[in-house]
This record gives C-alpha cells, structure tokens and sequence, in this order.
C-alpha cells in the first residue's frame, strides 16, 4: 500500500473527497515529522510508537575502494510496532524455551 492507496481507502470508509481526504493524511504525518524534530516520542497506541535515535560515529568502508572512513554520528528516526501491531502480522513475541535435559549413552528408540 502506498499513500495514494491509503488516501482512496480512507476515502471510501468515510465518504469524503480524495483531495480533503489527502489533505488530512499530509497534515498527520506533518505533525508526526515536526514532534520528531522537536526530539518528542510519537506513540499511537496501539499502533506503535516513533522516536528519534542517536547513532554514534562509527567506521566504516567504502565498497568500491576499501578505504577506511569515518561515518558521521546522526540522529535516525525509528519505529517501534506495537503489541496489537505485531499480533496482527503474526510475529509472536519470542520467549526462552526451558533447556532440554538430554542423558549421556541414551538410546534413541
């Protein structure tokens, strides 16, 4: 799905023109884009939530040449889905399974 496809699905719920319609989806993810520049955490529950992330400068290499460079330390926005998010999609969260006690010389039937 692309914006284009939320916009006319948005649309078609609510009957509403797609112009206004496109209008109120800019504005949402405006004001995401603008609380993220102002260093605030987004959180749409159950949804998930947005925040900023400070990566470090680190080192790395160029592909093509092999020189070392350093990469610049930067601030990346990140998304975190949310518990109703991920149940949706499927993915479980993972929980440490107990170790199997497993004889020594057993036999295998």
């Amino acid at each position: 799905m692309n914006k284009s496809d939320l916009i006319q699905s948005v649309a078609g719920e609510f009957d509403l023109p797609k112009r206004q319609t496109g209008d109120i989806v800019d504005m949402v993810f405006e004001h995401i884009q603008s609380a993220l520049k102002a260093g605030d955490r987004v959180q749409l529950s159950p949804f998930g939530s947005f925040e900023v992330r400070d990566r470090k400068k680190r080192e790395g290499r160029n592909p093509k040449t092999g020189e070392a460079l350093v990469i610049a330390a930067r601030r990346v926005p990140a998304f975190t889905p949310g518990k109703a998010l991920r149940e949706a999609v499927g993915g479980k969260k993972k929980t440490a399974s107990k170790p199997v006690a497993v004889k020594k010389n057993a036999k295998r039937t």
